[in-house]
Parts: C-alpha cells; sequence; structure tokens
C-alpha cells in the first residue's frame, strides 16, 4: 500500500499560538521543523518535568543532537547530549526505547568526534541524508511505529531503520533528494540496494533469533534541511528479493 504525506498539510494553526504544548511539539516535529520544536519544548520543559513533557524534551533534544552531529557542530551536540544524560531519570522508558536510543547517541557522538572536521567538510548530500532519516523517524513516530534501531550496520551494509508495528517488524529504507529534477529518490533502491538490503535484514533476524512477521517499507523525502514543507512518501511491503535466511518471509 502506498501513503503520501505533505507534513505541512498537517501542521499547526496558521495563527501562532501564544502558548504552545507538548502536542505542538509533537506535531513540529512531524513536519521537520526540528528547531522550533526544540525552542518550544525547552520553555515546557522549564516549568514542567512530567512523564509527557520529559519525553518530547527527549526525543527532541535527541533529534537536534543527531542533526548538530550531520552539521559538524560536535561541541553543541556534546551539550546536548551531557543534558540527555541528566534528564534520564525524568524519562519515561529509560530502560526500553529512550536507554537504547541515548546508547545510540553515545555510538554517534564517538563517531562524531573522531570525525568533527571531516562531517564539516562532508558534502552536502551526507547533511541532507542525516536530516531526511530524522524525519522519517518522526514521521514514523507519529503515526504509532515504535523505532528499535537507527542506522544498523552489518559489516559495510546497513539499515536506516528498523520499526515495530504491532506484531510485524519492520525495516525502513530511507531516501532523501532536494528535488526531483533528476530522478525520483525510489528508483535508488536499485537491485543491488535491494539485494544488499536483504543481506543485512537476514543477518539481523538471524542474530536477534526473530522468527515473527517482517516487511520492508520505503521512505522518501524530498526536500532540504530547514524547509517548510518537505514531500513525504510512505511505500509499505516493498518488494524485495527472496530471502536467504528461515523459511520465507510471512508478510502482515
Amino acid at each position: 500500500m502506498d501513503s503520501s504525506t505533505n507534513l505541512a498539510s498537517t501542521g499547526l494553526p496558521t495563527q501562532k499560538k501564544d502558548i504552545m504544548d507538548v502536542k505542538d511539539v509533537f506535531e513540529l516535529r512531524s513536519q521537520g521543523r526540528l528547531e522550533e520544536a526544540y525552542v518550544a519544548i525547552r520553555r515546557i520543559y522549564a516549568n514542567d518535568k512530567g512523564p509527557r513533557a520529559s519525553l518530547a524534551m527527549f526525543w527532541t533534544a535527541r533529534d537536534i543532537l543527531l542533526k548538530r552531529l550531520a552539521e559538524g557542530k560536535t561541541d553543541e551536540a556534546k551539550r546536548i547530549l551531557a543534558a540527555l544524560e541528566r534528564m534520564m531519570p525524568n524519562v519515561p522508558d529509560k530502560e526500553g526505547r529512550a536507554g537504547r536510543a541515548l546508547a545510540n547517541c553515545r555510538d554517534r557522538m564517538a563517531v562524531g568526534g573522531n570525525n568533527e572536521r571531516q562531517r564539516a567538510e562532508g558534502p552536502e548530500h551526507l547533511h541532507t541524508g542525516a536530516w531526511g532519516e530524522g524525519l522519517a523517524a518522526a514521521y514514523l513516530r507519529e503515526k504509532g511505529y515504535i523505532i528499535l534501531e537507527r542506522d544498523w550496520h552489518s559489516g559495510h551494509r546497513d539499515i536506516d531503520i528498523i520499526a515495530a508495528q504491532d506484531e510485524t517488524i519492520v525495516f525502513v529504507e530511507v531516501k532523501t533528494r532536494s528535488s526531483r529534477d533528476f530522478a525520483d529518490p525510489v528508483l535508488a533502491v536499485n537491485l543491488q540496494k535491494q539485494r544488499n538490503l536483504q543481506l543485512a535484514i537476514n543477518h539481523f533476524l538471524k542474530s536477534k533469533h526473530i522468527s515473527m512477521a517482517y516487511r520492508f517499507d520505503v521512505i522518501t523525502i524530498v526536500g532540504t534541511p530547514g524547509c517548510s514543507n518537505p514531500e513525504v512518501e510512505h511505500i509499505e511491503d516493498f518488494r524485495l528479493p527472496q530471502p536467504l535466511y528461515g523459511g520465507g518471509r510471512r508478510w502482515r
């Protein structure tokens, strides 16, 4: 099933609110307006450290940390990581998703710290790709998915996002382009890429001893960091070659 979403169409009211609440913060995140969401939740969290506000603060700050790393701003990312560490006692599910996300941030910081100059001088498409993956993860969370892993690696192969929807594991490839002038982003998921993804998926399932149903999705994003209305298309159940592991794919 294919579904297209223009995030601007589900945005906040055009009339600016004087006071934002946690729901508004999640709405801003779903639109990719991370900087605005970060400003809003910091104001809210200064006075409200309840479970819902803490959860919104954690995930928004996590998204900003990854964004700062993609921008090569490692010093600021370090400060955000330290703040995340301090606030963890207030965060629901700190032993589950939030805890895994914090561990992932530490790992990403280690990589970012070792390659700060390379990131700062890196190609623009790397920054756009990191932004797109963050936006795709926010989109999935708003749709009720649970994000299990981001940027999971198996040797030189990787899976952008691994999520759960009900009783199904969902492996997600994210393709981000600044425009459609040259080609649709989904065309980048060619046969060779699909074969590499299948090998990575097989490795994940085998290493985790997972036998539950799974599928492969593609999310394409057209836009650039900071744009107000990126185009997001979610293609569910994108067909991969025949699996190599287990008794065959069990589709939902």
